[in-house]
């Protein structure tokens, strides 16, 4: 049986995807960020020590997820930030603001993964699922 929240990843030529779920359309987003961390970085070795804040727009969910997520990808490329939770203390049809916990990144304790460039709208998936939500996403590595 699937666990209530989580993520998975599917093959795509060239790029990767992530699937995620969870019992709100926010906690599938939370996951679908997980997702993307993790492949960069062991989440188990990163310590929830400090928080980004990180804010996105969008016209659609659709919009919405890519748009946040690729602000992730920014706060993790410039600032080298690794992620281990997140949060939403505002989740709306539009706009969103997260709280992303984690820590900078430590070579010495931190195994490098994949670089991920950026989240697509390339067969972009958000729907409800048996028990909550589910998202599809595509990143270009």
């Amino acid at each position: 049986m699937k666990e209530a929240a989580g993520y998975d990843y599917f093959d795509v030529a060239a790029d990767v995807g992530v699937k995620a779920w969870g019992p709100t359309l926010p906690e599938a987003f939370a996951q679908a960020g997980l997702g993307v961390f993790a492949l960069m970085v062991e989440p188990a070795s990163v310590d929830a020590r400090e928080s980004k804040e990180v804010s996105a727009q969008g016209e659609s969910p659709e919009t919405l997820l890519v748009n946040w997520l690729n602000e992730c990808l920014y706060v993790h490329d410039i600032e080298g930030f690794v992620v281990s939770r997140i949060e939403f203390p505002v989740f709306e049809a539009q706009r969103l603001h997260s709280l992303l916990w984690g820590e900078d990144l430590d070579p010495a304790r931190h195994r490098v993964g994949t670089v991920v460039k950026a989240a697509t709208l390339h067969e972009l998936r958000i729907g409800r699922a048996d028990r909550g939500w589910e998202v599809r996403v595509i990143l270009d590595i």
